[in-house]
């Protein structure tokens, strides 16, 4: 392996960054984004019965914020129970919005690898071909030499392939997971402002 790497020159270094980067970012996206962190079940049941028994509490709001970015998106419309229907629509959707961007965070690096690393590997397979061609001890005499150094110079355009499928498989599906569990917030939200204020038992 390393001496492919080294076979393939200087162009291969910025691949193998990236690739480093790629994995340390599916391994901590794979951590974060579960759902039992992120919509954990019985939270918005557990609020209302608490709600329900207590009224509004610094307490529960505390609690429930601090819970899981489900429980944040919901503490922000219990902090406005006492406010009509649009205050406490408004509090929860800017708290939304918010945890949007956490679930979020990372993803846009990922994604830019997964569409820049073949790119990357192109580019190292044209310097190598530059190489190839423009070197003074000329090749070109012998078909043997050529091809090796061809294939040499293709080896960057196959890693990086190798570093953008596996990137953009997990940036796609890492994505639908979070506007998944949006989905599943944003619903809860509104049940939540509905049994608050008498629509839904």
């Amino acid at each position: 392996m390393f001496a492919i790497i080294q076979a393939a020159g200087w162009p291969i270094w910025p691949l193998l960054f990236a690739s480093v980067i790629a994995v340390a970012l599916i391994i901590e996206r794979a951590t974060v984004l579960r759902r039992a962190k992120i919509v954990p079940p019985g939270v918005l049941q557990g609020v209302i019965a608490e709600y329900r028994q207590n009224g509004v509490s610094e307490a529960l709001i505390t609690k429930v914020e601090n819970h899981s970015p489900l429980g944040r998106v919901l503490a922000s419309g219990v902090r406005n129970a006492k406010s009509s229907r649009e205050v406490m629509k408004e509090a929860i959707e800017e708290s939304g919005r918010g945890v949007a961007h956490d679930l979020e965070r990372y993803l846009t690096t990922l994604g830019t690898i997964a569409t820049i690393a073949p790119l990357m590997g192109l580019f190292g397979t044209v310097v190598g071909m530059i190489e190839i061609f423009g070197s003074p001890t000329a090749s070109g005499n012998n078909p043997q030499a050529l091809a090796h150094g061809i294939s040499v110079a293709l080896y960057n355009t196959g890693f990086g392939l190798v570093i953008a499928i596996p990137s953009m498989i997990a940036y796609r599906h890492f994505r639908a997971l979070v506007d998944g569990f949006l989905v599943e917030m944003e619903q809860e939200a509104v049940k939540l402002v509905e049994m608050i204020h008498g629509d839904r038992s």
